[in-house]
């Protein structure tokens, strides 16, 4: 396997303190970092660091639970609930070796929450949390709708959590501690190489515990092509790291940027981190209902629903290309091997 290829790269940092007054300076910078690299963090954005460890905690301690507890919330068609080992990048044709906890607002979660007698307070908290990263995300909305001349409240209209078309999701996520005492298996994988298909990731990361990286240079949404060179995204304390997503680049007629991006398998004990990786992605999708068509009218006008199932069928085909490829190049290997 050939080395990894880095380049460094400034990840804007943005601010959104005296976000009313400085609106305008706001939106420019995240245009500019959705028209370039698609990735950005910010800063002083009304969630307080307590607050985000407070929720780190709190999703440890709901992956803490024995795998039996955890399964009797399991993941639904409906995209909410607990799996482990189940999700298989196109990149990679493996699983992510993580377990994650998926929750929305609204009636999607029936049956999902674990009891008060299990977590207390979990569903409390986990709301709580998800409410303030949604009103970060409709300032976030409302900049980018400026940007491409949308009316002010177009893209946070068409992410109302409050309705039970709402598909919005906030992700928890705890990737296992790997052993630095033995070599790691050449088809282990943290998260394989992917792009969102949301709007807008919000991703928390907890300090010191590296591993993102990012891969610019993807032109359009239909295009899956990945490239060679990335760029390390290390997580500091309170910061929000945030990526453009298929559905918001597709709506932007391909101007704004959906990245690949992926968390590195550690394989240099001296840099890498081998611990276990907790992080939280808020994902904020459509409603099923919503209109999607960029202000170009590139691509035909389908609803959010659509959107989200073709997006899957993409990853899916992406996914069977990937995995006859592999068996080509086993079967390739077993007859080289016979005859020689």
């Amino acid at each position: 396997m050939a080395p990894t290829k880095y380049a460094d790269r400034s990840i804007p940092k943005i601010s959104l303190h005296d976000f009313e007054s400085r609106v305008d300076e706001i939106t420019a910078q995240l245009v500019h970092a959705a028209e370039t690299d698609g990735f950005f963090g910010l800063i002083n954005h009304g969630i307080s660091e307590e607050e985000i460890e407070n929720m780190f905690e709190t999703s440890a301690a709901f992956f803490a639970l024995p795998d039996s507890e955890k399964a009797k919330v399991p993941f639904t068609t409906k995209n909410a609930g607990w799996e482990k080992n189940a999700q298989v990048r196109p990149s990679t044709g493996q699983p992510d070796q993580k377990e994650s906890y998926q929750m929305q607002f609204g009636a999607n979660m029936d049956g999902l929450w674990l009891p008060d007698s299990v977590l207390p307070s979990f569903k409390t908290t986990a709301l709580a949390f998800m409410h303030k990263a949604q009103a970060v995300s409709e300032k976030l909305m409302l900049c980018f709708a400026r940007g491409l001349g949308f009316p002010d409240s177009y893209f946070i209209d068409a992410h109302d959590v409050s309705r039970p078309e709402s598909q919005t999701v906030l992700r928890l996520l705890h990737y296992f501690e790997v052993d630095r005492s033995v070599p790691v298996p050449d088809n282990y994988y943290r998260a394989g190489a992917h792009v969102d298909w949301d709007f807008v990731t919000l991703l928390f990361q907890r300090a010191g515990q590296s591993g993102l990286e990012i891969c610019p240079g993807r032109e359009t949404t239909t295009a899956f092509a990945i490239g060679d060179t990335w760029t390390k995204v290390d997580p500091a304390p309170g910061e929000i790291v945030c990526n453009i997503g298929d559905l918001l680049m597709s709506w932007s007629d391909d101007r704004f940027k959906s990245t690949f991006h992926r968390v590195k398998t550690p394989c240099d004990p001296e840099v890498d981190y081998y611990g276990p990786r907790y992080s939280m992605a808020f994902f904020n999708q459509p409603c099923t209902d919503a209109c999607i068509q960029g202000p170009l009218k590139k691509y035909p006008m389908i609803t959010g629903k659509e959107f989200t199932e073709r997006a899957m069928q993409r990853n899916f085909a992406a996914l069977k290309a990937k995995r006859e490829a592999m068996e080509a190049v086993r079967q390739d290997a077993s007859v080289a091997l016979a005859v020689s």
